[in-house]
């Protein structure tokens, strides 16, 4: 089989990791495939903000927890060690649907390097707030931008699932 049609098929999300590090040269990897990722009028506009740093991936698991209304010691990226945010300039008609291509293309590439991903959503609650607008500031970030989602990435701690039939009636062919 096709060996991107096949990592379409069986990647999954990911909902628990271990704790060791991911390889920077893994992440880069993860990251230039997303970088690749289409986008409208070939723009290029989406960013992403790798954190690595332990007490910035906690402060933010606090702030998406807090968002999410969960209880203070739920981990919202469910132990990942790294958190890789997709942000799109608000000046882009379509830097939500960029952003979304770029997120796809690294959860697809982390599958096929054998790492463990999942898409996290509040990213924009998060990054609308004035505390993720400084961290953004902190970081070098300069501009108006939204956050998109988070591809969480680490070594899966569990075996992935089969995954469920996919569901009839979701195509409509106009011949």
């Amino acid at each position: 089989m096709n060996p991107i049609l096949e990592a379409i098929r069986d990647r999954r999300s990911v909902r628990r990791y271990k704790p060791e590090m991911v390889p920077q040269a893994a992440i880069d990897e993860v990251i230039r495939a997303g970088l690749w990722a289409a986008s409208g009028r070939g723009l290029q506009a989406p960013i992403v903000v790798a954190v690595t740093n332990r007490d910035l991936r906690d402060r933010l698991s606090a702030m998406n927890c807090q968002i999410g209304g969960w209880q203070p010691d739920f981990d919202p990226f469910y132990g990942a060690p790294v958190l890789l945010i997709v942000l799109a300039p608000k000046s882009v008609a379509t830097g939500l649907y960029d952003a979304s291509l770029v997120l796809g293309n690294m959860l697809l590439a982390a599958h096929s390097l054998g790492l463990g991903s999942c898409w996290i959503h509040r990213a924009r609650e998060e990054f609308a707030s004035e505390e993720g607008r400084a961290i953004l500031r902190q970081l070098g970030v300069s501009g108006d931008y939204e956050g998109v989602g988070h591809c969480i990435l680490g070594y899966a701690d569990v075996a992935a699932s089969p995954g469920a039939a996919r569901k009839d009636g979701r195509v409509f062919y106009a011949r």
